[in-house]
């Protein structure tokens, strides 16, 4: 049973940092890209950032630019995504996504909330 798993989500201030992770688990890690999207209320779900199943390519999208960077640990099974100096609009519940070949996974999500 493949399982991808989301945390590290919270509430932030303005202009404050978070490191979400997404454990694996059920599936060959390495093989598979793996990808950050975030979906925010009433709009469509958007992508964050990938990054190849190596580690050795990344790429992001609109949202991601700048402040988020995505990264891997193959050993560990993980995929990360940090993002600093986050912002209101960042607001979003964030999700994990592996696709290989024709498999493709979802998590479930880790809300990340940026008031003051």
């Amino acid at each position: 049973q493949v399982q991808l798993v989301e945390s590290g989500g919270g509430l932030v201030q303005p202009g404050g940092s978070l490191r979400l992770s997404c454990a694996t688990s059920g599936l060959t890690f390495s093989v598979y890209a793996m990808s950050w999207y975030r979906q925010a209320p009433g709009k469509e779900r958007e992508l964050v950032a990938t990054i190849s199943s190596a580690g050795g390519s990344t790429n992001y999208g609109v949202s991601g630019k700048g402040r988020f960077t995505i990264s891997r640990d193959n050993a560990k099974n993980t995929v990360y995504l940090q993002m600093n100096n986050l912002k209101s609009e960042d607001t979003a519940v964030y999700y994990c996504y592996a696709r290989g070949g024709d498999y493709t996974y979802w998590g479930q999500g880790t809300q990340v909330t940026v008031s003051s």
